[in-house]
């Protein structure tokens, strides 16, 4: 029997997770292709429709940690996730404008929340991540959300480059990426004492860092699906004639 192995220091676990962004979405093939301006309207729109069930399950996804979770001190900060999306009396909140970026890319409101655009992939993907939220520890859940540590920088790059890259887009559209930049890093901070503080031994650490990894599985799933349809040319059942 091998011996169990020591666990990394905060510092080292830390620097572990954050290398799992090299598996990060940003270097999908079609984050890629955006990223350059090289989308078409119809790939524009097809990845900001899918995207919308994410946007619209991330509050569904942060109720269950909040149902799991019995320590009252986490729950008056995580429930901020919630707000962020949903909004409340003040601000109309993420899903709302990311409603707004659905019609700057030429998505009517309806249309949109419709979710009749979504591909089953996506659809799979995004309802999977909702399942392990709602059936993990809270702590687990919590430790998934850590892909936020990545997500300033596609916020900046789609910022600074589509104003340029796609004209045609309203750039008050754009303001779910600004809004979520200075929120991200705010999340990240919270989500981060939660992991370093519970995950301690070796095992629980290599389980964390799995667990970031399944988070990365599920938004990268969710553009190979993208890419089938668009790109490729083959949505769901295309070679199916009737």
């Amino acid at each position: 029997m091998s011996e169990t192995q020591a666990p990394w220091s905060p510092e080292v676990f830390e620097t572990k997770l954050r290398e799992k962004e090299a598996y990060y979405h940003i270097h999908h093939p079609y984050q890629v292709e955006m990223a350059k301006g090289h989308l078409t309207r119809e790939q524009i729109q097809g990845w900001v429709a899918n995207r919308f069930y994410y946007q619209i399950n991330i509050p569904v996804k942060d109720a269950n940690i909040l149902a799991n979770c019995p320590d009252r001190d986490t729950r008056r900060l995580w429930i901020q996730r919630m707000i962020d999306h949903d909004g409340d009396q003040e601000e109309k909140g993420g899903i709302e404008a990311w409603t707004r970026l659905g019609q700057a890319v030429g998505i009517p409101r309806e249309e949109l929340w419709s979710l009749k655009r979504v591909l089953p992939g996506v659809r799979f993907a995004v309802d999977a991540y909702v399942h392990f939220a709602r059936n993990a520890s809270w702590q687990e859940a919590a430790c998934s959300s850590l892909t936020e540590m990545f997500a300033p920088t596609i916020h900046q790059q789609r910022l600074g480059g589509w104003p340029d890259l796609y004209p045609w887009i309203d750039q008050e559209g754009l303001a779910y990426f600004r809004k979520r930049v200075s929120q991200a890093n705010r999340d990240v901070e919270h989500g981060l004492a939660i992991t370093l503080s519970h995950f301690r031994t070796r095992e629980q650490q290599d389980k964390a860092v799995d667990i970031l990894a399944f988070k990365l599985d599920i938004l990268w799933t969710m553009l190979d699906a993208m890419w089938l349809a668009y790109m490729d040319q083959k949505p769901p059942y295309f070679n199916i004639h009737r």
